[in-house]
């Protein structure tokens, strides 16, 4: 994205083909492939990304040890147990009767490590670059919002299931960059087709898996409404700075008071 007009520009282009201005590196592409990612592949992730990421990755170390200690028989290829899942805050039933908490420990919860392999594979790529489009605060905001708006759709859809996993939230991220798309013209639209092969790809993988594609659809929509309607980049007056960086703290607050409720849950449920 041009720093000046914020305009969608290509990769390798070292000025603006939109109002002119130069292009700094590694914006102008003029460095090797692999600058910025991991083994040339995986893009190094920016600073909310790699917070996200690194709840997910311990949440799943905390469900897998549990699992591997409850004296049950264990899953295959680093699955993680139903009543583990439960115990940690899945969506289910239970939001309900109160637990409205688990509409968010539900999106760090993952059910094995495929499941967190192509989560955390999509939230490496996807996170940067609505990171860069928007900004750290409004990443926060997204992904919580969009997370929760899937599992409210999933709980809508199938009161008595239960599910878990952050598809919800990469979804979302995926529908803020398409709706995003619509204020950048033909290099939008270009973008906006690649968007739209992941979402069918998606969905074809919820054929023949047993995903949640209500979670899917909420999150996807949610993001898509954010995405064109939220003004992209660095606010410009302090005042609208201001409401994002608090609404980006009262994402992590809440997120962190959920996990918060969840253990006094788990507390009570091993006595």
């Amino acid at each position: 994205m041009c720093p000046n007009c914020r305009a969608l520009v290509e990769r390798n282009a070292s000025t603006c083909p939109f109002c002119g201005e130069k292009l700094r590196s590694p914006r102008a592409r003029s460095s090797p492939a692999t600058a910025g990612r991991i083994l040339g592949v995986i893009p190094i992730p920016s600073t909310a990304t790699s917070a996200i990421v690194a709840v997910n990755i311990a949440v799943y170390g905390i469900s897998w040890y549990m699992t591997a200690t409850s004296g049950s028989a264990q899953p295959s290829l680093g699955g993680i147990s139903g009543d583990v899942l439960l115990r940690l805050g899945a969506k289910s039933p239970y939001i309900l009767l109160g637990q409205w908490w688990r509409l968010v420990t539900a999106i760090f919860l993952h059910a094995g490590l495929m499941h967190i392999g192509l989560n955390l594979w999509c939230l490496f790529d996807l996170g940067p670059q609505v990171e860069s489009l928007f900004s750290t605060a409004k990443f926060m905001v997204f992904y919580l919002v969009t997370g929760v708006a899937g599992f409210v759709l999933s709980l809508w859809w199938k009161p008595f299931g239960m599910s878990v996993g952050a598809s919800g939230a990469i979804m979302g991220l995926i529908g803020v960059l398409i709706g995003a798309s619509f204020h950048h013209g033909h290099l939008g639209k270009e973008y906006r087709g690649q968007l739209w092969r992941w979402v069918i790809y998606i969905a074809i993988f919820g054929i023949f898996f047993n995903v949640d594609n209500a979670a899917h659809f909420g999150g996807l929509v949610t993001g898509l409404l954010l995405g064109y309607l939220v003004p992209e980049g660095e606010e410009e007056t302090r005042a609208s700075q201001n409401l994002w960086n608090t609404l980006a703290v009262l994402a992590v607050v809440i997120i962190a008071g959920s996990f918060a409720l969840m253990a006094l849950q788990l507390n009570q449920a091993l006595r």
